[in-house]
């Protein structure tokens, strides 16, 4: 038991290699420091301005107008890695580790990072619609801006949710709290912050919101929607690392055996650590190696 328990301590580590979750709070946090950065510096140049600090956010926010947008394209992928005030990044960080580490172990560390990206995508679009179909925002589209990693949050939070919903977090309080009831006070949360007057944003984050449950629909179905993400970071890293590369597709030459394959070393305690780990945590909370290892062993005689 004290194994088990440890090798799941290790999965919440930040500093772990090629952590997705660990890019995904660097880049929302160094995003932040180098937009503040350039705006202390205006602040010393020309003295403190609301509407510099405006200006400055523009460059990374998702406009509401489409001819913001036409002159800003980038801003698609920038507003939801950027944040207008110190207390809206941490909120986002604490909420961004809440959700993606429950999703990074329920479905694997590669998910995260589609999830995240369509989540935004698909809000930054339906905020850019709405923004100009309905007329009280429409008359105004240009003071609007979409600008957080709320619409991606949202996508991961539902994703996590929709794999297990009975997940439960902090198992000490009377056996822990489902997950589906902290996605719903999330979602309180999330969307009584924007309130009514800004339509075209709380559109965005139950897009986001929808981008994530149908994320996870299509995988079920054995569509990995991420899976090109992954193969193209895989194949850019393979041609910036030819040697690295080399080495993998000679790994089983002349070799019988196919390549990639996993063999396992079978073991009856091992076996017998994650049935105890099925009963009293459940079957989704398996890691993708004791899954596997749970399927090969029942075709052996153990």
């Amino acid at each position: 038991m004290a194994v088990r328990e440890q090798n799941r301590r290790k999965k919440i580590l930040l500093g772990e290699d090629h952590n997705a979750l660990t890019w995904l709070i660097i880049l929302n946090a160094l995003l932040f420091v180098c937009v503040y950065f350039i705006k202390v510096i205006y602040d010393i140049s020309f003295g403190p301005s609301p509407a510099t600090d405006l200006s400055i956010d523009s460059w990374v926010a998702m406009p509401a107008d489409g001819y913001g947008f036409l002159t800003r394209p980038w801003t698609i992928l920038t507003y939801m890695f950027a944040h207008n005030g110190l207390w809206y990044l941490i909120s986002s960080l604490l909420w961004l580790w809440c959700f993606g580490y429950i999703l990074q172990d329920l479905a694997g560390n590669n998910k995260l990072f589609p999830v995240y990206l369509y989540g935004g995508i698909a809000g930054g679009i339906v905020f850019l619609v709405t923004a100009n179909l309905i007329p009280p925002i429409h008359a105004n589209a240009a003071a609007f801006s979409l600008i957080g990693a709320g619409t991606s949050i949202m996508a991961i939070a539902i994703a996590a949710t929709t794999l297990a919903p009975g997940f439960r977090i902090l198992p000490m309080l009377n056996g822990g709290i489902p997950l589906w009831i902290i996605t719903v006070i999330f979602a309180a949360i999330d969307l009584g912050t924007i309130g009514l007057t800004n339509a075209a944003m709380a559109a965005a984050h139950i897009a986001g919101g929808l981008t994530g449950f149908l994320f996870i629909q299509q995988l079920r179905r054995g569509n990995d929607m991420g899976n090109w993400m992954i193969n193209l970071v895989n194949w850019i890293n393979d041609l910036f690392n030819p040697e690295k590369k080399h080495r993998e597709e000679n790994l089983f030459y002349n070799s019988a055996r196919k390549p990639f394959e996993k063999r396992h070393n079978f073991s009856q305690q091992k076996l017998d650590e994650i049935l105890d780990k099925i009963n009293e945590q459940g079957y989704h909370l398996l890691t993708e190696e004791e899954k596997e290892f749970l399927k090969q062993a029942s075709k052996e005689n153990l």
